[in-house]
């Protein structure tokens, strides 16, 4: 069945016997790679879950078939899920997807949905596989806005997975195994003042520093790294604080609801500012003098007008018409794309090219085309850039490059 409103839809799936697996699309899993094989990644593990039937490593590719519906684009489908094994019988492949979405007509596939944040819901069956699966390709900012009023931000290459049954996922989902060799943090390693209140984005930024400094390494892998560690330190506290609070229970319904608001509002707090901070670390940790070399966050670049997230190389110069246009940068930071980006186009009017810092892994060929003739010049960090189409990469703008530029303009007056 196609429903055309997300708020229906989303009320329709919110039900105990379906599951979710949320993501945003990444250029692998549409067409935007040409890769062979396009179709939405899912992981084994959870699809084990979903369809039992797959879990038998004696078999060479195991799959099922089952119907699934892209409401937001009203498509149905026969879906194959299917476990590529071939590891287990002498190749190299094991890894999990679904296919036969009858290529680019298919909203999950057209390239023009990588970033796209994506909802599959799949019904459950109790000891057997899931019977079908309804799906929302969310179509822009304000729909993504929606979902994740709901459910939290859902960050690129960070899939979500929620459920309305009471105790459904703990069973689906086992605990993961913490190890040192990542950054979450034991109840004991927490500092006691966290636990009373929630530490603030700079302070986070600080123990990941502590934890994970990789100061050998190069701008780009040093963000990316540092930025999965934070992640996990802010998961990790987040479950140490509101763990025993969820565990006692609510008095009522609104309690409930209160605190889960709240939970939600401090994930799309850090998930929005994170980027920034860890990018604003790296430039001073390269030699660049915060107020005399760049601005963070400055009050706005013209009157009346919000300000870029940073400008290059400080808002006096950018505010001083005999300062050569030539000489200044700005730089926004988007997490992700889609139509947000177009949102950049109304900051620093005296600057023509704009430049862009996003994670979001990948764009088709047509908006990579569209944002640089807008004048807008992506930068993606190093590790990343090979989620984007081949005849993209090239004219991606790295980290460390960007750095180098800023150097060359000679901006300490």
């Amino acid at each position: 069945m196609a429903v055309a409103d997300l708020t229906d839809w989303l009320d329709q799936f919110s039900t105990s016997d379906f599951v979710w697996f949320v993501k945003r699309l990444s250029a692998n899993d549409t067409l935007a790679n040409h890769a062979h094989q396009a179709g939405p990644y899912i992981p084994k593990e959870f699809l084990f879950q979903l369809f039992p039937s797959l879990n038998h490593p004696e078999a060479r590719n195991p799959d099922h078939h089952f119907p699934l519906f892209i409401d937001s684009h009203a498509d149905t489908r026969q879906i194959r899920a299917v476990w590529y094994n071939n590891r287990l019988h002498g190749g190299t492949r094991n890894e999990s997807r679904l296919t036969g979405f009858g290529g680019a007509s298919s909203a999950l596939l057209d390239a023009d949905s990588t970033g796209a944040l994506t909802v599959f819901a799949f019904r459950m069956v109790p000891g057997g596989n899931a019977t079908e699966c309804h799906v929302w390709v969310c179509h822009d900012g304000t729909e993504e806005d929606f979902v994740e009023e709901r459910i939290g931000p859902v960050e690129p290459g960070k899939a979500l997975v929620w459920s309305a049954r009471p105790g459904l996922l703990p069973h689906l989902f086992p605990p993961i195994v913490r190890v040192r060799a990542n950054c979450w943090l034991d109840v004991t390693e927490i500092p006691p003042e966290w636990l009373k209140e929630f530490p603030s984005g700079e302070t986070l930024i600080d123990k990941t520093i502590e934890l994970r400094s990789d100061s050998n390494l190069d701008p780009d892998r040093r963000l990316v790294r540092r930025r999965e560690c934070e992640f996990e330190i802010f998961r990790s506290v987040e479950e140490a604080v509101e763990f025993p609070i969820i565990k006692a229970g609510f008095g009522n319904i609104d309690e409930f609801v209160a605190r889960a608001q709240s939970i939600l509002q401090r994930r799309r707090s850090r998930s929005g500012r994170s980027l920034e901070l860890h990018a604003r670390t790296i430039f001073v940790e390269e030699g660049l003098k915060e107020g005399t070399q760049f601005a963070y966050q400055p009050a706005e670049s013209d009157p009346g007008k919000q300000g870029p997230d940073f400008l290059f190389p400080s808002q006096g110069a950018y505010s001083d018409p005999s300062f050569p246009a030539a000489r200044l940068r700005m730089l926004a930071v988007k997490t992700t794309l889609r139509d947000r980006w177009r949102q950049i186009l109304r900051e620093a009017d005296r600057i023509g090219k704009k430049h862009l810092l996003t994670i979001q892994e990948g764009v088709s060929v047509a908006q990579f085309n569209e944002i640089v003739e807008a004048g807008v010049q992506l930068v993606v960090p190093e590790p990343l850039k090979s989620a984007f189409p081949p005849s993209v990469q090239e004219h991606l703008q790295t980290i460390e490059s960007f750095i180098a530029d800023v150097r060359l303009l000679g901006l300490e007056r």
